[in-house]
């Protein structure tokens, strides 16, 4: 009897929206937040004296991510290629299940206005994209004598 009055995809389609409209289900819960399954997954924190960006991306090479700080927003991107495509002499897979993201990717994050642009380092190591910017030192807390 209810067969005829909600088929599946209908039913999975009509609770994906109900997440999205009452935010659940792991989504974003802040305007600076994306949708789970963004590639790379990101960690941004600071310290006292530098702002630091971690980008959880395996199996990228380091020379083909691209970095740019321009007025406060720091862009990461770049592209994964496939690790089964074959070629070199390997026989050719055939995919019929594909969990890891592949192509190109482009994430963007706002800066605090206390970083210093001149002072920007990034390190790529056992997949995590580390970028540290310093914070200007006029920004940093300082002790005051009290006479």
């Amino acid at each position: 009897m209810y067969e005829s009055l909600l088929n599946f995809p209908d039913f999975t389609r009509l609770h994906r929206e109900l997440d999205e409209l009452f935010n659940h289900g792991g989504a974003p819960s802040s305007i600076r937040s994306v949708a789970p399954g963004s590639f790379p997954a990101l960690n941004v924190g600071h310290t006292p004296g530098s702002v630091e960006v971690y980008a959880f991306a395996p199996g990228l090479d380091a020379g083909k991510v691209d970095v740019t700080l321009d007025r406060g927003v720091l862009t990461l991107s770049g592209e994964r290629t496939a690790a089964t495509a074959g070629g070199n002499g390997e026989e050719k897979v055939s995919v019929y299940s594909r969990e890891r993201p592949t192509g190109r990717f482009k994430r963007a994050v706002n800066l605090p206005d206390d970083i210093d642009p001149t002072q920007v380092t990034a390190t790529y190591r056992d997949g995590v994209l580390r970028v540290s910017i310093a914070r200007r030192a006029e920004a940093q807390p300082q002790r005051i004598n009290v006479q």
